[in-house]
């Protein structure tokens, strides 16, 4: 669709809804000043209301600048037809996300956006893993594809590297979900990484184009944690391979618990020496200290309702 024929859609309020109608709309409502995530979320999403209806409530009487719209249809032009969009509070939204308790208003995706709805487990971890580390990720990623288990990863480096790469290897299938707008990479030599499962499994981001183009190299960092609620959003467990006591992986720690998805650790990361986080988690309810595989696979088969 043309950025012209967007504009029409958006200014006419009884046209058909379309998702990329929804999408300007998104683009337009994170562009606004001091908006957030979690503020476009509460301006859609907890309303019940669709950007494009959103959009309205927020500009008040006058409406959207119809210049910044197509200031931002411009930008997005040469994206159009790269990628596409689902949208919450709309039938095409994913099951497995309706209970979601971080819900964003929508994702982009390249690939097959049924896995999803497929069983599906994060392993995530340190960026500057230990070798150990990254074995222990190669192998519990092998051995979930080979259960037929989709392997959610950030596609960030260290750990989740070693996961997504074993993962394929093994035949199984990948779902990225990124910190960056869907056509970025981070990290850059992930790139061709990221453009295999975007092609081959599943590449989603919540992460505006335009707002993202505007705003300071310092504060695309905030983007991550998001992502990090996404990815816990998306999978039926979490297994966190190795983290210091700083790491963004706690993030979706705290995000499994929020959302009432299993938290599991391994015992590894319990006995490293000078790495205390796992006391904050270890005999809450959800979260399980393991030593293998089959343990990830009981807890998702008790989340999943199956023996």
């Amino acid at each position: 669709m043309s950025p012209e024929a967007l504009l029409e859609e958006v200014f006419q309020p009884d046209a058909t809804l379309s998702p990329y109608e929804e999408m300007l709309a998104f683009e337009y409502l994170y562009s606004m000043d001091g908006m957030t995530l979690k503020r476009v979320t509460d301006a859609t999403v907890r309303r019940g209301m669709l950007p494009s209806e959103a959009l309205y409530e927020e500009c008040g009487i006058l409406g959207p600048s119809e210049e910044r719209m197509r200031e931002i249809a411009r930008f997005l032009e040469g994206r159009l037809g790269s990628f596409s969009v689902v949208v919450n509070n709309t039938p095409s939204w994913p099951h497995k996300l309706a209970d979601s308790e971080r819900p964003t208003p929508l994702i982009y995706y390249r690939g097959d956006i049924g896995l999803v709805e497929t069983q599906g487990v994060s392993v995530v971890g340190a960026r500057k893993a230990s070798e150990a580390g990254r074995l222990r990720a190669r192998r519990i990623a092998r051995e979930l594809a080979e259960a037929g288990v989709t392997v959610v990863t950030g596609l960030a480096a260290g750990i989740d590297t070693a996961a997504t790469e074993s993962a394929i290897k093994a035949g199984g299938k990948v779902t990225g979900v990124i910190g960056t707008p869907i056509d970025e990479a981070y990290p850059k030599e992930n790139r061709e990484l990221q453009e295999k499962v975007a092609r081959r499994h599943l590449l989603i981001s919540q992460v505006p184009f335009f707002r993202y183009s505007q705003e300071a190299f310092k504060e695309h960092r905030y983007h991550f944690p998001e992502r990090n609620e996404l990815m816990a959003a998306v999978s039926d467990a979490t297994v966190i391979v190795e983290a210091s006591d700083t790491s963004g992986t706690l993030t979706q720690a705290r995000a499994c618990l929020h959302q009432g998805r299993p938290l599991l650790i391994m015992r590894s990361c319990t006995e490293a020496p000078g790495v205390t986080w796992p006391n904050r988690f270890v005999g809450k309810e959800g979260v399980h200290v393991i030593d293998n595989t089959e343990q990830v696979l009981e807890a998702i088969g008790a989340f999943d309702g199956r023996a």
